[in-house]
């Protein structure tokens, strides 16, 4: 018998196509604001340069060393900087735009909603995430994901950004479940399979990503997400 009852999903770069969406938002974020005209270069050298500061921010964001607010300021501010567009004004409309526009595309992983649907029937489903709040609940429902779900757990809930164990054992509260009778499944070797291991959590890790390197060794991988019904 399977001893799983709680499945515990990370969201972005496992369900939702992040980067896929993500691209297409800045394309869009890119027209938008006329940022050609500006003197920024075409849009996939401007997005690639903006991943590397956005990545650093997170980081820091991650260690509490720096707000949301600051986070979302920031990365569109020292971006433009690369191109001496010294702008706080365009870099704090790019960052509101960016929040309002990315959670509303919808581009999810190959099988995704067939592999929840045969889930949804067995186990009790539930998110983990270290997004914000007003943007995961937002991707959830324009991309049809909220009814498989019955807890959505946040970082800014928690109070703790994974790999910390405690947002883990939050998750675990929130949902009555044990840690034994738990599994996640994620794409992220450290936030989500090394996370997991510091709580004792038994977890799939799906690799969208496999260049990513293993920090610890996953109790299952998979390179799809329909090959999670094999295991489960």
């Amino acid at each position: 018998m399977n001893k799983y009852k709680h499945l515990f999903f990370d969201l972005d770069r496992t369900l939702w196509d992040f980067d896929t969406n993500n691209t297409e938002t800045f394309r869009e974020l890119y027209a938008h604001f006329q940022l050609e005209a500006l003197g920024v270069e075409e849009v996939t050298a401007f997005y690639k340069k903006y991943q590397k500061i956005n990545l650093a921010l997170w980081d820091a964001y991650k260690k509490a060393e720096i707000t949301k607010k600051d986070l979302n300021f920031q990365r569109f501010y020292q971006s433009l900087l690369l191109y001496t567009i010294d702008n706080a004004e365009l870099a704090t409309l790019m960052g509101a735009y960016y929040v309002k526009e990315s959670p509303l595309k919808t581009h999810l992983y190959p099988h995704t909603l067939e592999t929840l649907e045969k889930l949804h029937r067995k186990y009790q489903m539930h998110i983990i995430t270290n997004g914000f709040d007003e943007v995961q609940y937002i991707k959830m429902e324009n991309s049809g994901l909220m009814r498989f779900f019955d807890k959505i757990i946040t970082s800014e809930a928690a109070g703790y950004k994974k790999p910390d164990k405690r947002i883990f054992e939050y998750a675990l509260q929130q949902a009555g479940a044990t840690v034994q009778e738990s599994i996640i499944i994620g794409d992220d070797p450290e936030a989500d399979i090394y996370g997991a291991c510091l709580v004792g959590m038994d977890q799939i890790w799906v690799k969208h990503l496999p260049l990513k390197p293993e920090l610890t060794r996953a109790t299952y991988s998979v390179n799809e997400l329909k090959e999670i019904t094999a295991i489960l």
